[in-house]
């Protein structure tokens, strides 16, 4: 048994279409219609612009900035190493290591 759709096939009178059919065929539905599309297209092209920048700004951020922070990482553990290795031989630290350790 196939479902009817409501309204479907009826006119409202004198042989014109029904009003979902006016509704949908209607300036104003057209407008809306045109509008969506333009705003489909606009964010498209905002998301895609987005996800470009993102793609720059990590790849800048891994080639830049991880390096520098793991070479200050590795300068500060050869400071504590310095300082370490001055306190087990007993001499007092100089003033240039007790800043670097600070």
């Amino acid at each position: 048994m196939a479902a009817k759709r409501i309204g479907a096939g009826k006119s409202s009178g004198g042989g014109e279409p029904n009003i979902l059919a006016k509704i949908s065929n209607s300036e104003i539905v057209s407008q809306g219609r045109r509008t969506v599309g333009d705003a489909v297209g606009v964010s498209k092209k905002l998301l895609w612009s987005t996800g470009k920048a993102a793609w720059i700004a990590g790849t800048t951020f891994l080639i830049l900035a991880v390096p520098l922070i793991i070479e200050m990482d590795r300068e500060a553990q050869l400071n504590e190493l310095e300082l370490q290795q001055a306190s087990l031989l007993g001499a007092p630290p100089s003033p240039v290591q007790m800043q670097r350790g600070l």
